[in-house]
Parts: C-alpha cells; sequence; structure tokens
C-alpha cells in the first residue's frame, strides 16, 4: 500500500487538515502540541485494558486496585472494606486461606477482573456507566455480587467513572452529577469523628462514635479549619484528664480514651470532653455533635448492652428499647445532638421508627439499610428514619449508588456520604458527595492520610468551584 493509498484509507488528509486549521483558527502559539491534542479528541475512547492488583487497607488488610486504560490514559480505583456482615450488602470476594494474610486475601477478585470483566469491557465506551455496570452485574450473575465480588466490580465501576469524565474532559463531581440528571453542585458538611468507640477502638465507650459537624461555616475550607481546630483542642482536653494514653486513636482517627465504666456516664463523659473542647475553640452553637451508636453491636436480642466490652460484664445493666429511647432524647435535650446513626439493633425497626418519629434530630440508617435498595423502600414506606447513610460498597457500583441516592432524596432524606473502617487513599467519595449533592459526608477524623484524602480533594474542588461553590452549612439536610 502506498503512503497516498494509506491516507486516503483512513482519511488522514482531510483529518490533517482540520487539525490545522483548527490551529491556525485559534492562533495558538504551539501548533505542534494543539494539533495533537486536536487529532487525539478525534478519536472516540473505548477501554482498551483492565488491570487489576491486590493492595491493603488503611487496617492492613487486603482490597482490590484497578487501573483501567483507555485512549486517554490510565485511571486508577480502589475498593473500601468495613466490617460486612453479608446479610443485605454485596459481599466481598475474599479467598479465605488461613495462610495468607489471614483468609483475608483479594487474588480471586483480582482474578476475575484481570480475565472475566476485562474481556467484557474492552471496547466500551467509559462514559457510558450504566451500561459497564450494568455488563458486570450480567456477567456476575447473582443478587450480592458474590460471584465476581462487590471488591472487584466495585473498583472497576470507580475507575470507569474516573475514565468518563476524562474522556469528557470535565471533573469527576460534574460527571457525576451529569449521570445522576442533577445540576446543583454542593459541598457537604463534614460529620468528623472526634471520639472512636464500640468496635473500632478499645476503650470502654460502647457508641461506635462521637463526631462533629460545622454546620456554622461559611465554606468548606472553614469547615476543616473548624474540625482541626476543636480535634487538636480535645486531643490537650484529654491528654489533661487522661494523660497520653488517652490520645490514641481508634480506626476512623478519633482519640479512644478510656472513659468511666460506669454505665451511666458512658456516653455523657466523651459528650463533655467534646463540649469542652468546641468551647476552647469559641465556635460554640457554630459546630452541632452527632453520634453513631452502632447499637447492633451491643444489642443482645431484645437488649442493649452499654457495657459489653466489660470482660465482666453482669448483665444487669441491660437495657430495653424503651430505656434506650430515654437515653437518647436525654442526649438530645442536653447535648443538642443533631444526628444519631443507627440508634438500635438493624433488625429493631419498631423502636427506630417510634424514636425517628419524635423529631428530635436526623435519625440515621446504616447497618439498617446497607444501601440496599429494597430495605431502603420499606423504610421510606414505613417512616423508620429520615436518612441514608451512603456506603458504595454495600451495594457495589456508582450506578446503582447513585440510584439508592434518588430513592433517598425523592423521600426528603438526608444522606450522608460514607467513608468505612478499611479506607485507601482513592478520594472518589469527595466528588460522589459533590456530584451528587448529598449536603453530608462522613470520612473519619481531620487526621491520617486516608481520611484525609477526601477532606482534601473537597478543598481542591470548592477551590476549582471558585464563586460557584455553595457549602452545604445550615442546609445540610436538604
Amino acid at each position: 500500500m502506498s503512503v497516498q493509498e494509506y491516507l486516503d484509507k483512513h482519511m488522514l488528509s482531510r483529518k490533517i487538515e482540520d487539525a490545522v486549521n483548527a490551529a491556525v483558527r485559534a492562533k495558538t502559539p504551539d501548533p505542534v502540541l494543539f494539533i495533537s491534542n486536536h487529532l487525539r479528541k478525534a478519536v472516540p475512547s473505548v477501554i482498551t485494558k483492565v488491570k487489576a492488583r491486590q493492595i491493603l487497607d488503611s487496617r492492613g488488610v487486603p482490597t482490590v486496585e484497578v487501573d483501567l486504560y483507555t485512549n486517554k490514559g490510565m485511571f486508577r480505583a480502589s475498593a473500601p472494606s468495613g466490617d460486612a456482615s453479608g446479610m443485605y450488602e454485596a459481599v466481598e470476594l475474599r479467598d479465605g486461606d488461613k495462610g495468607m494474610y489471614l483468609g483475608n486475601s483479594v487474588n480471586r477478585a483480582v482474578k476475575n477482573v484481570n480475565e472475566k470483566i476485562s474481556e467484557a469491557l474492552i471496547g466500551m465506551d467509559p462514559t457510558l456507566q450504566s451500561q459497564i455496570d450494568q455488563a458486570m452485574i450480567d456477567l456476575d450473575k447473582t443478587e450480592k455480587k458474590g460471584e465476581l465480588g462487590a471488591n472487584a466490580i466495585l473498583a472497576v465501576s470507580i475507575a470507569a467513572c474516573k475514565a468518563g469524565a476524562a474522556e469528557k474532559e470535565v471533573p469527576l463531581y460534574k460527571h457525576i452529577a451529569v449521570l445522576s440528571g442533577r445540576t446543583n453542585l454542593t459541598l457537604p458538611v463534614p460529620a468528623f469523628t472526634v471520639i472512636s468507640g464500640g468496635k473500632h477502638a478499645g476503650n470502654n465507650l460502647a457508641i461506635q462514635e462521637i463526631m462533629i459537624l460545622p454546620i456554622g461555616a461559611i465554606k468548606f475550607e472553614e469547615a476543616l479549619q473548624m474540625g482541626s481546630e476543636t480535634y487538636h483542642h480535645l486531643k490537650a482536653v484529654i491528654s489533661e484528664k487522661y494523660g497520653a494514653q488517652g490520645c490514641n486513636v481508634g480506626e476512623d482517627g478519633g482519640f479512644a480514651p478510656n472513659i468511666s465504666r460506669q454505665v451511666s456516664l458512658f456516653v455523657k463523659e466523651g459528650l463533655d470532653l467534646v463540649k469542652e473542647a468546641i468551647s476552647r475553640t469559641g465556635y460554640n452553637d457554630r459546630i452541632k455533635i452527632a453520634i453513631d451508636a452502632a447499637a447492633t453491636d451491643f444489642c443482645m436480642g431484645t437488649k442493649y448492652d452499654l457495657d459489653f466490652k466489660s470482660p465482666n460484664k453482669s448483665g444487669q445493666n441491660f437495657k430495653s428499647g424503651e430505656d434506650m429511647i430515654d437515653t437518647y432524647k436525654e442526649l438530645c435535650t442536653d447535648y443538642s445532638i443533631v444526628s444519631i446513626e443507627d440508634p438500635f439493633d438493624k433488625e429493631d425497626w419498631e423502636h427506630i421508627k417510634h424514636f425517628s418519629s419524635l423529631g428530635l434530630c436526623q435519625v440515621v440508617g446504616d447497618d439498617l439499610l446497607m444501601s440496599n435498595p429494597k430495605r431502603i423502600e420499606r423504610a421510606i414506606k414505613e417512616s423508620t428514619c429520615n436518612a441514608l447513610l451512603l456506603k458504595i460498597n454495600q451495594i457495589g457500583t456508582v450506578t446503582e449508588a447513585i440510584e439508592v441516592v434518588k430513592l433517598a432524596k425523592d423521600a426528603h432524606w438526608g444522606v450522608v456520604t460514607s467513608h468505612r473502617c478499611g479506607e485507601t487513599e482513592d478520594s472518589f467519595i469527595a466528588d460522589l458527595s459533590v456530584g451528587l449533592a448529598t449536603g453530608q459526608i462522613k470520612a473519619g477524623a481531620p487526621c491520617r492520610g486516608e481520611r484525609l484524602a477526601k477532606y482534601n480533594q473537597l478543598l481542591r474542588i470548592e477551590e476549582e468551584l471558585g464563586d460557584h461553590a455553595v457549602y452545604a452549612g445550615e442546609d445540610w439536610r436538604q
């Protein structure tokens, strides 16, 4: 084949001429670079390669990382991981070989990406997120993604989403907004974990987290400053009362002081520490307090054992659902609690509904809902709670995450975009929270790299949006 025949076959002469004309019109100072970029944009982008590997999350536990390649480059994503119950959420695929990472290795999930998912997606348009996600769901053929592994599917889904944004030449959060059909972009109010307890820390505190929400900030940058300053004042308060050992941290970066074993004082002692720290900052009512009870972890049958972490528990401190409602009512009154996550066991629909009906605060469903659309639909129908904790690995794809957020918002619920205890440096949920305008994000303490990756990305987004940046602030539940 001659050069001219080759040019004619691929219509290169016309394409090159168009590129040169575009460079002339643009009066570009670097025509070679301009023409190169112009020709590159003229080529439709497709997925050319998908490569997975095993990495470690913030707990030192294996998870899946994926590199997805298109004509535009390589796009990397990793799957977060939590303490999965496996009952209502998408299933992580782990190897189960006790001789490797105590059974937690993910080589089978990695193999599924490299062999099965890769083959199914090569040649697909990365901007077609729903089609990519559906292709993986169809390939898996199970309700909870147990064949390929939700950890495998989610990492690919996020990587594809990043590739789609690059193909459209828009920021990731704007691409997500378009996928969801939204037009408003909102910087979320961060729920900073400042004290850790429950199964996330080795202290006596039964509830899992005490958080602070800087709803009185004017912009996200100020909210992050308020959170950081309060965190450091809290460190000083704890150090004064418990010594330096009280400043050890839990999995999410919150402090884990060994507070009183007296059940009646358990939560209040921690809340008093946080109130003192807020007072020292001078922010006062501009910062609100929230808690994650994670009550499923201390529910024994129909009773709640706030002393479940005590080695010599006698059972004499068990509380009924009615007792817990009285406790939460008191906390909401005394500490102006604005949000309580999982105040009861995940199957205790009756007491969650009763408490939610009191209208004392936002009632968030985490273990109750597990980002499962069927559970969410039931909770909406029965008015069980009024907010969704969105954990993308519980549902397994970006498309399905968008769909459950729409379910919640259509019911006028609040939505909290959430991290997991096993996190990576991937900052995807920051863009997700802005693109879906969830209004709230829970990504741990204002310390530790895998947590700050999300908060720092929100700083960058706010900077990029400039005068168009909107911080949820007082409208955090909407």
